[in-house]
């Protein structure tokens, strides 16, 4: 049922814990609206107040008696930080320096007055004596006793599945630890929780990556039947429905992950992490396209070492910019964005999209003008075709505030401190740290919580990579024009040469005399160029890649072809292509004979190209084969020159 909670303010919000957006300010609706409550939700309703109240009274009686001198320097330096206002960007640029001196100082200040603070709290932090109060706390607090009560007076399996979470602490906790459920919807995600369990035994088993989906899709998009109420957001964006349905999505990913088709990182995802895998909008047709499409196109991309560029070069190297045009008779909707192109937003698109196919966390990164992506590394989070953290934002959260999260929550034991004392926070009824704002506003303890993961990531988290540090110095707009350009920042572009086995150069001549000959048996080039790549294949054997990029001038590929005996011919190559637009190839036969043919519109997946007349002399034939210019990227796997009877 579609409502809005009354709660806190609407920007009053955390991006950490169970910390949910309940009033939407700009985002959707300005106002809240009490849920309609029958009289059975109305005494649901007052047991969960009067619930809620007791644990927080019995919670706020157990915390240590704060210094008032450290906290009012804590909160003085707090308030010079948040009084500091950034120039505009037609200000001198004398302005923008002393504006970062001023804001360097602040900072080193606010974190130099929170650590006695958290030294004095540590015991309290540190321990889990009051987690069992603190989580449903933080469960009623979030999802407001009136929103759990509409919930719960809907049916007696609806409070059913209320009293089965609060009856189990594991689950409460993994609950909250992992972001909490969206918009507060905890009684809608325990549906969608209990639906998958119900269709995977997998997902029952806890400590899995199966039970790590499962909860992460359920706490993402706790809708079921496409009933997502548009005036709640959460401080995760949900990036738009899963298509198919959450019980839908998760059995997909699984039986994937059973097919060894996903990135190895994926098996050791938690559930936080696996809320930015099943949210995509795309469908599962699209995704399986996606993971087969480029193990066949492009298997390079799959293996790249550098994390930050694995699966999302593939819009570097083959979704070029320009004019983005619609044409449905290519294809599904991301084949037809591969095939055509387009500006920002879709390469951005098809970059999550392709990211989560493999079964990589990715999200959005809207910027002022432009869109970009975030995506999962083994080194953290990045930003790519767009600008650094400072300069984008996620529905109503920040990317600076998302990115000390995601950083902070590398360390566990660390950052179950911060859910603590917001937890606390949540006990007290503070208001909540800004997620836009990076970290202004917020009680006492919120505050405290901020600090904590500012002190987590400057004592333990290992120093920025020099590529971050590279794309943190970009002006807004220097990274929109990087986004949209096929460089890739940082890049080695030497030609890197490829070991090719004897075994997969061998040409075949079969009976009929049909001769096969792989792509990888030129006689010139022999390795690697700026436009011809030499490329282990997914399955087997090897592929040349003639690329979109790389060098503008056609480049030819060398072979020679003993043929058994004279006669009529046809040539034709095993290709796979991913436009139908630029696969125009030429082929030139003893130096003599010209013959244009174009190759077909495949999608990425692997065909016999149009069969070509030609005559071959007995013995020895020169074959030259090169592509129009302004040709798309094409993958050849092997020629085949079949005698014509």
């Amino acid at each position: 049922m579609t409502r809005a909670r009354q709660n806190k303010p609407a920007f009053a919000v955390r991006g950490a814990a169970c910390v949910m957006l309940y009033l939407v300010s700009q985002a959707t609706s300005s106002h809240a609206v009490d849920p309609e409550l029958n009289d059975k939700g109305e005494q649901i309703r007052d047991r969960y107040a009067e619930t809620l109240e007791t644990l927080s009274a019995e919670i706020a009686a157990a915390l240590p008696t704060i210094d008032p001198q450290k906290q009012a320097a804590f909160e003085d330096a707090r308030a010079k930080l948040a009084a500091l206002k950034k120039p505009g960007d037609d200000a001198a640029g004398g302005a923008h320096k002393a504006y970062q001196e001023s804001l360097a100082t602040a900072e080193v200040a606010a974190l130099a007055s929170v650590r006695p603070l958290l030294a004095d709290v540590q015991p309290i932090l540190s321990s889990n004596s009051l987690d069992s109060k603190l989580v449903k706390v933080a469960i009623l607090r979030h999802g407001t006793p009136a929103g759990l009560a509409e919930f719960a007076q809907q049916s007696d399996a609806h409070q059913a599945l209320l009293n089965k979470l609060f009856a189990d602490e594991e689950l409460m906790l993994q609950m909250v630890q992992s972001g909490g459920a969206n918009g507060g919807e905890f009684g809608e995600a325990m549906q969608v929780y209990t639906a998958i369990l119900e269709a995977s035994e997998r997902a029952r088993e806890r400590g899995t990556i199966f039970h790590s989906l499962a909860l992460g899709t359920a706490l993402q998009q706790p809708w079921l039947e496409g009933n997502d109420p548009a005036s709640i957001n959460g401080p995760v964006f949900t990036d738009n429905k899963t298509t198919d349905g959450q019980v839908a999505r998760y059995l997909h990913y699984e039986q994937a992950f059973l097919d060894e088709e996903l990135d190895p990182a994926f098996e050791d995802f938690n559930a936080w992490e696996c809320r930015f895998i099943t949210n995509d909008p795309y469908s599962n047709e699209e995704l399986t396209w996606a993971r087969a499409m480029l193990r066949n196109f492009r298997p390079d991309h799959i293996t790249n070492p550098d994390h930050s560029w694995r699966y999302v070069a593939m819009v570097k190297s083959d979704l070029p910019y320009c004019s983005t045009r619609h044409d449905d008779t290519l294809g599904l909707p991301q084949q037809e964005a591969l095939a055509l192109g387009g500006i920002c937003g879709r390469r951005a698109f098809f970059g999550r999209f392709i990211t989560r196919a493999f079964g990589i966390p990715a999200r959005r990164s809207t910027q002022t003008g432009h869109a970009a992506m975030n995506l999962w590394t083994p080194d953290g989070w990045v930003t790519r075709l767009g600008a650094w953290w400072s300069m984008n934002w996620c529905g109503p959260w920040g990317g600076l505030d998302f990115y000390l999260d995601s950083r902070a929550r590398e360390f566990e034991s660390d950052y179950l401190q911060v859910l603590r004392a917001q937890w606390i926070a949540d006990a007290l009824d503070e208001e909540d740290v800004s997620l836009r704002q990076y970290g202004k506003g917020g009680g006492f303890w919120n505050g405290l919580a901020f600090y904590k993961k500012r002190t987590i990531v400057e004592d333990k988290a290992a120093a920025k990579v020099a590529a971050d540090a590279e794309l943190a110095n970009l002006t807004e707009d220097e990274a929109r024009l990087l986004g949209e350009s096929d460089k890739i920042l940082g890049a080695d572009d030497e030609v890197k040469e490829i070991e090719i086995p004897a075994a997969d150069k061998k040409i075949i001549v079969a009976e009929d005399g049909t001769i096969t000959v792989p792509a990888v048996a030129c006689a010139g080039p022999t390795n690697s160029t700026a436009k011809v790549l030499f490329l282990n294949s997914f399955d087997e054997g090897m592929q040349i890649h003639y690329q979109r990029m790389g060098d503008s001038r056609p480049e030819i590929l060398r072979y020679y072809v003993e043929a058994p005996a004279a006669g009529k011919y046809t040539v034709s190559a095993l290709v796979s292509t991913v436009s139908h637009e630029g696969n125009e190839v030429k082929y030139r036969i003893n130096r003599r004979t010209i013959v244009d043919s174009k190759l077909p519109y495949t999608k990425g997946m692997w065909e016999q190209g149009k069969p070509e007349a030609i005559e071959l002399r007995e013995g020895r034939n020169s074959i030259q084969i090169t592509f129009r210019q302004g040709n798309r990227g094409i993958s050849i796997k092997a020629l085949q020159f079949q005698p014509v009877k």
